[in-house]
């Protein structure tokens, strides 16, 4: 959803850990130069998750309007994991010191990647990167693109998590949204998957072109049939810039998919699963790690075409862009910088960023969480949380802050509550 991606191979050009200085402590803007502080404070980093971008599918769905591009004939599968590897050669100033909590590997459709590429992008990570022995490392797979051979050998490298991309077990409704797959494929990746790995997603999508209350009802129910760890129920969302967006489907309207997702809750809560983020469902200890950072407004290094980051500096925090386009990351990966656009966050801005992540959250977030992340007093944004109670969108005790029932209905109504005019003059 969302948001995110000098000569690599060479001996010299990897960092010497051993001697090298912990700069964690001195903000750097994306050219490594020291910056004077600035209002901001934070007395501690948040933890940090990397983010790896593929940028090629099999095909281009839709609905889709991540940065993903099709296959033509073949792709540059040896180019693009020497600009993944330069891409995070140049950015380790930025994190320097800081170790890696998770990794997501996403797309576009990873999966298309050789067992021998993922294996070496592992090893790059691993070289470059001090990873959290506990580490989730996820990686996005679809269906279309499942071999058993080459799902023991991602295990073998490093993945200890997938996230499969079903969206129906309805072989029309998958045509509709023009998936490569069919309901019989889907059911066999989860059961590859299930053979490899004991921690697994599966992303499905509801309110389809044409799908019924009862046909929702029959995907749910045979995604529980897996038991799977954790899953992902999206609303189908006609998104800018897609096919969809230019040639709508008809879709079921408000009242049903309102009913639609109830009947989704109800499944999900008797089978046992703990609802913890507005699209995600979990057995008790499975949430997603890396979801989790984020929408606790965690740190993350993207590298990859069009990959975003969010770092943070004890006087600051940076968003980063990366250039979209395979062969133009790539190239600028190879030139020694792969970042398109870099900007600082306004500190006036902070309440929003925050707030647009943590509420997403269903049991909310501890108090303190804000000013560990943002630097502020949780009284500076007073006026903002009272007009939520007010508005019956918010609920807060001394320890936790967190959207009431009306709340996660009313999300975006919430959120922009604590979106404040820009303080640039």
């Amino acid at each position: 959803m969302i948001p995110i991606k000098p000569v690599s191979m060479h001996s010299s050009a990897v960092p010497n850990t051993k001697s090298a200085p912990d700069l964690s402590h001195i903000p750097l803007d994306v050219a490594g130069k020291f910056l004077a502080p600035g209002k901001l404070n934070l007395t501690v980093l948040p933890p940090l998750a990397l983010y790896i971008h593929f940028p090629w599918c099999v095909k281009k769905c839709p609905y889709c309007d991540f940065n993903s591009h099709e296959v033509k004939g073949t792709f540059d599968e040896d180019g693009y994991l020497r600009a993944l590897r330069a891409d995070l050669e140049s950015s380790l100033p930025l994190i320097w010191g800081r170790k890696i909590y998770s990794v997501f590997i996403g797309g576009g459709t990873p999966s298309l990647m050789s067992a021998t590429g993922l294996d070496r992008l592992m090893s790059d990570i691993r070289t470059l990167l001090p990873i959290d022995g506990a580490a989730e490392i996820t990686m996005e797979a679809n269906p279309g693109t499942f071999e058993m051979e080459k799902f023991r050998s991602y295990k073998e490298s490093g993945i200890n998590r997938l996230s499969i991309g079903i969206q129906s077990f309805n072989s029309q409704h998958l045509a509709k949204l023009g998936r490569i797959h069919n309901g019989d494929e889907a059911k066999r990746a989860i059961e590859i998957a299930r053979t490899h790995f004991d921690n697994f997603n599966l992303d499905l999508m509801f309110a389809l072109p044409g799908q019924t209350l009862e046909e929702v009802k029959t995907d749910v129910e045979t995604a529980l049939a897996f038991a799977p760890p954790h899953l992902s129920l999206y609303h189908l969302t006609l998104e800018p810039n897609t096919y969809f967006a230019k040639f709508p489907p008809v879709i079921p309207d408000d009242d049903l998919s309102a009913e639609m997702q109830d009947v989704i809750h109800g499944k999900m809560e008797a089978s046992g699963y703990r609802h913890y983020e507005v699209s995600a469902y979990a057995s008790r200890g499975c949430e997603s790690k890396h979801n989790q950072n984020y929408w606790n407004f965690g740190d993350y290094l993207g590298i990859g075409a069009g990959a975003h980051s969010k770092l943070s500096f004890h006087h600051r925090i940076v968003r980063q862009a990366r250039y979209k386009q395979p062969k133009a990351f790539m190239d600028a990966a190879m030139s020694g910088n792969a970042v398109q656009e870099s900007t600082e966050i306004a500190v006036n801005d902070f309440p929003f960023e925050f707030m647009l992540n943590a509420l997403r959250l269903n049991h909310g977030f501890p108090v303190n969480l804000f000013q560990e992340r943002t630097g502020l007093l949780i009284n500076s944004i007073e006026k903002e949380l009272l007009e939520a109670e007010r508005k019956g969108l918010l609920i807060r005790d001394h320890q936790t802050i967190k959207p009431t029932s009306m709340g996660k209905l009313f999300l975006n109504d919430l959120q922009q509550i604590f979106l404040r005019e820009s303080d640039e003059k």
